[in-house]
Formats: C-alpha cells, structure tokens, sequence
C-alpha cells in the first residue's frame, strides 16, 4: 500500500472548513479565530499532518534550503562552521545540503552548477585550493543568485563575505613564539592562491619585522592541498628540516597533525626541541605532543554569521547592492592554558 500524506484539502473535509480557513489557521492569521484556530491544530496534530515543502516552493517560488560548499566536512573548523549554518537555519525553517571539494576547482564548480540547479535558494562557499577563475560565480550572482562567501573568500568579489582576522592570528602566534625566546621560526602554510595563506603569511612576516628578525623564504612552505595529501606535508616538512629552525607556526588543522605524525616519525630526536604554534579547532589539541600554542577561529560564530547573511539575501524584498566583508577575532590559547 503506498503512503499518502494527509492534505489542506482532507482537513478542511473533516472539519467542514474551506480550505483557506485551514491554510490560514496553520499560517496562525489574525482572520482566524483563537478557537478555529486551536480545532485546526488539534486535527492536525491527531493525524500527524505536515506541511508539503514541495507544494510550498512551488507558491512561494523558494525551496527553503541552502547550499553550503567545504573543502572538507572532516576538517574540525568546517564541521564547526557547519553546526553554527546548521543552528541559524533550522530556526528560520531552512535545510542545508553539504557538499564538499576536496580542494578540486572542477568539483566546486560541478557542486555549485548542481545546487543551483536543483532550486537551493543561496550558496554559502569556502573556495577550494585550485580555484583560479571565478568569473562562473560572478555570472550566477549577477543573474541575482544569493552567494557569500566564508573563511577562504575572493578579492574582487561583490557579495557578503565573512572571515577571520587571520593576519592578527599569524602575528599573534608568532609573536608568541618570538617572546619564547625563538628567531628560527619556519611557517608551514597552505595554497598560495587562498586569501587565508597571503594573510596569515603577511602577518608571520609582520610579527618577524617587529622584532627585528629577517625573513628566510627558505623558512617558508606551502602545501598546495593544505595538507589533504600526506606525501606533500612529508616533501615540505624534509625541505624544512635541511634548515635550521628552532619553532614553526603552522596554518591549519591538517597541516599540524601532519606535521606531529610525520616529524615524530621522521625526526623524533629534533621534534621535541621545536616548539609549535598553529591555527587549529581541534577538541583535542591539549593531547597532542609535542604540545602547542593555539590560535583558534570563532567557527560556530561564522557560519550563523554567513547563514544569517545570506536568509538576509533570500528573503530580501529589493535586491541588495551595498556588501561588507565581516572580520571576526581569533583568540590566541598559550599550551600552558590547554593542559588546565
């Protein structure tokens, strides 16, 4: 026997009501009377009716969902940044559908081509590594599609974006390292391309020319898939340790356990002598060895900020045409204070 969803249409039979005195008591209207109102709801409730998503996109033209794009979802700040999407669009009646990148242009651009087409309302995006040409992007927000883009966003871009204050971070936690009492400080980063990767090296560089310490571009390493791929944290950890260095600040979540798995294999006698600092949201860092200094991301924070930006999109009654990049802190947590 196939299911059939109770409707409007058998409520308003069963109750002898019209139809729109039904929709309107569901939508709790001010035509409504309180005791219509609450004989509705109890008929409904009685025969576990709920509302048709299908029929409501079709009238209102919204399918009340919203696309989110992430190199990762196993990456802790992405799985993060998802909780916080997650939390803001339940409670205003959103789904979200996921999809990841695994750094891949090509699949980001297949993931956005296939959202959009299948009627999710915006796209919150965190570009992929490889990505180079946006210009497709551009076509479908100048078309009027909802886009904001989050942690890793463009330059030349007309939409809402939010992210961390990454040069601060970068400073912070090589500063950190220079008060320790360090001036060999290597730097393990990501892709080139990403805004993260200019701006967190812009601030290790900050922090270096502070205090006086020159910049060796031997000291610096970038992992074009941000750490996806062991065999190339394993290349430029090696090209590191043929320099001398006496502490690393390290760019992302993969990139530091990459670097505790491969260097205590590698070099267990010289990695207890390094001391670390890294961007990461792991729940876990307090267990790691050799221990670091962390600077973590308002992740949760992000993504309602994103999310509450991009409904702000959706349900816009005129098209927005005044944009702002929103900046959020990172807080720097000294390994001292991890082991409390």
């Amino acid at each position: 026997m196939r299911f059939k969803p109770s409707t409007i249409k058998d409520i308003a039979l069963a109750l002898n009501l019209s139809t729109s005195t039904v929709s309107r008591a569901m939508r709790d209207s001010y035509e409504i009377s309180a005791e219509t109102k609450k004989l509705v709801l109890d008929y409904a409730k009685k025969i576990n009716y709920t509302a048709n998503p299908i029929a409501r996109s079709l009238k209102e033209r919204r399918s009340y969902s919203i696309g989110i794009i992430v190199s990762e979802i196993a990456n802790n700040f992405y799985s993060q940044v998802i909780n916080g999407v997650e939390s803001i669009a339940h409670n205003k009646n959103y789904q979200v559908v996921i999809s990841q990148t695994h750094e891949s242009a090509e699949r980001e651009k297949m993931n956005v081509e296939y959202l959009s087409s299948r009627s999710v309302d915006g796209l919150l995006i965190s570009l992929s590594s490889e990505t180079n040409n946006i210009e497709y992007l551009k076509t479908l927000h100048n078309q009027g599609y909802p886009i904001v883009f989050f942690d890793r966003i463009p330059e030349d871009f007309d939409t809402f974006k939010v992210t961390s204050n990454n040069f601060k971070g970068a400073f912070d936690a090589t500063e950190h390292l220079i008060l320790n009492g360090h001036r060999r400080i290597a730097h393990l980063t990501n892709s080139k391309s990403l805004s993260i990767t200019k701006e967190r090296l812009a601030g290790y560089q900050g922090a270096l020319k502070k205090h006086h310490i020159a910049y060796d571009e031997n000291l610096v390493k970038f992992s074009e898939y941000g750490g996806m791929h062991m065999q190339e944290i394993d290349e430029a950890i090696d090209a590191l340790f043929q320099q001398k260095f006496d502490a690393i600040f390290i760019s992302g979540d993969k990139l530091s356990t990459g670097y505790l798995m491969y260097s205590k294999k590698k070099y267990p006698k010289l990695i207890s002598k390094i001391a670390i600092a890294g961007f990461t949201n792991s729940n876990v860092v307090s267990i790691f060895s050799p221990s670091l200094t962390v600077v973590r991301q308002p992740a949760f924070e992000m993504g309602k900020v994103a999310t509450d930006l991009l409904i702000r999109m959706i349900e816009a009654k005129r098209p927005i045409t005044e944009y702002e990049t929103i900046t959020l802190e990172t807080e720097l947590i000294d390994e001292k204070d991890l082991k409390l």
